[in-house]
C-alpha cells in the first residue's frame, strides 16, 4: 500500500495507476506499507531514484544501511513491534530523503508509525509537515518515545514481578507448585523484550548520528535541535535499557536462588526424618533377628518395651534438632 501525506497533514492511498504522473509537490511523505514489486517500481519511476529491496533492509554492515547516493539520503533502522505481545520483534525500515520529501518503506505496523500518522490527520502535525527532514526528526522523536514506553512498561511488569517472587515466609509456603520456574519463563521473555529494545536503540543511534550530518539537517535550524534531543534521549534511553537489563539479570539469579532454597529444604528434611527413623530401624533390627538364646524375647513386657524404645530413640534425635534450630 501506497500512503501520502500532505504538507497540511491530509493522508490518501494512491494505487498504481499509469495515468499517474508524479507525485504533487505539497506531498511531503510517502510511506510505504509491504509494498508489492509493482508499487516498488510505481514509486521508482514517479520519483526517479531506487527503492531498497526487503532483503538489503536486513544488511546490517553500517555502508549498506546508511548511505548517500545522487543527493539522496538512505538510511535503515530497527524498529521493535509487538512489544505488548509474548513474541517481541524487531522490523528494519528505511528512511529516505529526497527533494525534501521523505520516504519510509516498511513491512510491520510499529505502533510509533500509527501514533504519528494519527497525530498528522488529527492536526497536531501542523509545522511539522514543512519539510521532509522535519518530519523525518519528528517521526524518529515518535520512534524514541514509543521505545521509552516500552521500557516503562517492562520496568512496571518487572516491579510486580518482584512483589509476587520476594514475598514473606508465610505467603512462599502457599505458592502452588512449580510457581519459581513459571517465573523463570516470564523473566526470560522480559529478557527477550529488552534485548530487542537495546538493538533498536543502537541502530536508532546510528541513525541518528548519520542523519545529524547530512546538508539537508544542517540547513534546518529546528532539525538540527531535534537531532540534538534525539541524541540524547536516546543515550539516556541505554543507560536505562542496561539498568533494566541488569534488573532482570538480578531477578533470574534470585529466582534460582530460591529454587535452590526450595530444593534444599526438601532434601534437608528428607535428611533429618531418616536419621529420626534411624535409632527406632536399628532397634526393631535388633530385635527381628532369629537368634535362639534373646532373653528379652520371654519377657512378658518385652514387646512393650521395645515399642517404648523405638518411640524414645525417635524422639530424642527430634527434640536435639529442634533445640539446635535445625527444624
Amino acid at each position: 500500500m501506497i500512503r501520502a501525506y500532505r504538507k497540511d497533514g491530509k493522508a490518501e492511498v494512491i494505487g498504481v495507476d499509469p495515468a499517474y504522473a508524479k507525485f504533487t509537490d505539497d506531498i511531503v511523505w510517502i510511506d510505504l506499507i509491504s509494498p508489492s514489486r509493482e508499487e516498488e517500481l510505481f514509486v521508482e519511476a514517479r520519483l526517479g531514484i531506487p527503492l531498497p529491496t526487503r532483503e538489503e533492509l536486513k544488511d546490517i554492515e553500517p555502508s549498506s544501511r546508511l548511505y548517500v547516493e545522487n543527493g539522496t539520503v538512505y538510511m535503515a533502522g530497527s524498529l521493535i513491534y509487538r512489544a505488548e505481545t509474548d513474541l517481541p520483534l524487531l522490523t528494519d525500515i528505511a528512511f529516505i530523503l529526497h527533494e525534501d520529501r521523505l520516504i519510509t518503506i516498511r513491512y510491520a505496523e510499529p505502533k510509533s508509525f500509527a501514533l504519528f500518522s494519527a497525530g498528522l490527520l488529527r492536526g497536531n502535525g501542523n509545522g511539522h509537515c514543512r519539510s521532509g527532514a522535519t518530519l523525518a526528526c519528528r517521526l524518529l522523536e515518535t520512534v524514541v518515545d514509543r521505545t521509552a514506553e516500552v521500557l516503562e512498561m517492562l520496568a512496571t511488569r518487572l516491579d510486580d514481578l518482584s512483589i509476587t517472587v520476594f514475598v514473606d515466609r508465610k505467603a512462599a509456603k502457599r505458592r502452588p507448585p512449580h510457581f519459581l520456574e513459571d517465573k523463570l519463563l516470564t523473566i526470560a521473555r522480559h529478557h527477550q523484550l529488552v534485548s530487542k529494545v537495546r538493538d533498536s536503540l543502537v541502530s536508532l543511534s546510528r541513525l541518528v548520528a548519520f542523519l545529524q550530518a547530512q546538508p539537508a539537517i544542517r540547513r534546518d535550524e529546528e532539525a538540527v535541535e531535534l537531532c540534538s534531543l534525539l541524541s540524547r534521549d536516546l543515550n539516556s534511553l541505554g543507560e536505562h535499557a542496561a539498568f533494566v537489563a541488569n534488573n532482570i539479570t538480578f531477578m533470574l539469579d534470585a529466582s534460582l536462588g530460591l529454587i535452590n532454597v526450595e530444593q534444599n529444604a526438601i532434601i534437608k528434611i528428607f535428611s533429618i526424618a531418616s536419621v529420626v527413623f534411624l535409632p527406632p530401624t536399628l532397634v526393631a533390627s535388633i530385635y527381628g533377628m532369629n537368634f535362639q538364646l534373646m532373653p528379652e524375647l520371654q519377657w512378658q513386657f518385652g514387646y512393650p518395651l521395645a515399642l517404648v524404645g523405638m518411640l524414645v530413640s525417635a524422639i530424642v534425635p527430634f527434640l536435639f534438632f529442634r533445640w539446635k534450630g535445625w527444624l
